[in-house]
C-alpha cells in the first residue's frame, strides 16, 4: 500500500462516479453518463498509476 493517500481518494473518486454514470443512465442522460465515464476512468487510472 501506498504511503501517499492520493491513491485511495483518487480510486475512491472514480468509483463514487461510476455510480453516476449508472445513476444517469437510467435517467436517460447519455451524454452526462459518457462525461462520469471518462472522468471515472481518468480517476481511477490516476489512482491506480500512483499506488
Amino acid at each position: 500500500m501506498s504511503s501517499n493517500w492520493t491513491a485511495p481518494v483518487m480510486i475512491f473518486i472514480g468509483l463514487f462516479l461510476i455510480g453516476g454514470v449508472v445513476s444517469f443512465a437510467k435517467q436517460g442522460l447519455r451524454t452526462a453518463a459518457v462525461v462520469a465515464g471518462v472522468g471515472a476512468a481518468m480517476a481511477i487510472g490516476a489512482g491506480v498509476l500512483w499506488w
